[in-house]
């Protein structure tokens, strides 16, 4: 058990045992790629979208063949999640959105559907689907927030404003649909008063999940461009650690942390070379929570939580 409501832990409970994500990619693209909205997309998106480590296979069966043979003995799975993360997974063909889904819910072997998805493609169809799906099995939508500065917005090219970005939060909540919220520290510009703000706005939400994220530059982004053209400052180890283990301490007590820190792909990483070793961040973090006597999270805390969820 960790000293916060992880992941790991969370879902064994939830769903009743060692629970692995697979990242599959629904074949959707990206009304801020299309040139619905622009076709550049956010500033540290690389052509590939989110989807980096994602397989070649197109066809949706074959990635989670592909993906639970490779997962399962590394992480023991006992039950499977699928994370639609490329790109804009409610953007598109309304059938194909519907149909794609429904097979999923149906499939024995998956027990829950994680959706990533950008606010400004939410609509009432979508709500309806998702209240419709979760009948059935979990099933939650992941959202990019990333900061609430409207500067920092436009600069990164979100593509679409806070207000609108609170007003489907708004919707979801009217409508009991649970939601992640993925928050970045470090973008260019910011700084610990914006880190504040969007956390604390994201925190007011009482969201069902949240994923941490620093601002790392890999190479083919419009970021990257951005960095070599005018290098602007890159949180230190030390100071992203502070900063998530601030959150953590003041994080409320329903939401679930996915993830503590970026990912990147380290062949295309150019900064901060620190986040090419994730463990050693996650241990740093639990080491200095452990330091502060922030207490071990209990197996009937962890219960208390999933009920709520469960009856949300």
């Amino acid at each position: 058990m960790r000293r916060f409501f992880s992941f790991n832990d969370f879902f064994k409970i939830y769903l009743g045992g060692k629970t692995v994500k697979l990242s599959l990619d629904g074949g959707f693209t990206c009304p801020n790629r299309d040139g619905l909205i622009s076709t550049s997309g956010c500033v540290f998106c690389s052509d590939s979208g989110s989807g980096d480590f994602l397989s070649d296979a197109k066809e949706i069966d074959k990635q989670i063949k592909m993906q639970k043979d490779f997962l399962k003995n590394k992480w023991k799975a006992e039950k499977y999640m699928a994370y639609f993360q490329n790109f804009t997974n409610t953007y598109g063909d309304y059938d194909y959105i519907e149909n794609l889904y429904e097979n999923i819910i149906n499939r024995d072997d998956i027990s829950a559907i994680s959706i990533a998805t950008r606010c400004d493609c939410i609509n009432e169809k979508i709500v309806d689907l998702i209240t419709r799906l979760n009948e059935k099995k979990l099933v939650f939508l992941e959202l990019g927030l990333q900061s609430t500065n409207e500067n920092t917005i436009k600069l990164i090219n979100r593509g679409y404003s806070h207000k609108k970005f609170d007003e489907i939060i708004k919707k979801l909540d009217e409508n009991k649909i649970k939601y992640l919220l993925h928050i970045i520290y470090g973008l260019p510009g910011e700084n610990h008063i914006d880190f504040k703000n969007t956390f604390d706005y994201a925190n007011s939400l009482k969201p069902f999940g949240i994923k941490f994220h620093n601002l790392y530059i890999t190479k083919n982004t419009y970021i990257h461009k951005m960095y070599k053209e005018n290098p602007f400052k890159i949180l230190e180890k030390n100071e992203y650690i502070d900063l998530v283990l601030n959150s953590i301490e003041n994080i409320n007590d329903k939401t679930v942390i996915h993830r503590l820190t970026g990912d990147p792909d380290r062949d295309k990483l150019v900064a901060p070379n620190w986040s090419r070793d994730k463990l050693s961040v996650i241990s740093s973090i639990d080491k200095k929570l452990k330091e502060k006597n922030i207490p071990i999270i209990t197996e009937e805390e962890i219960k208390e939580v999933c009920d709520y969820w469960k009856n949300y």
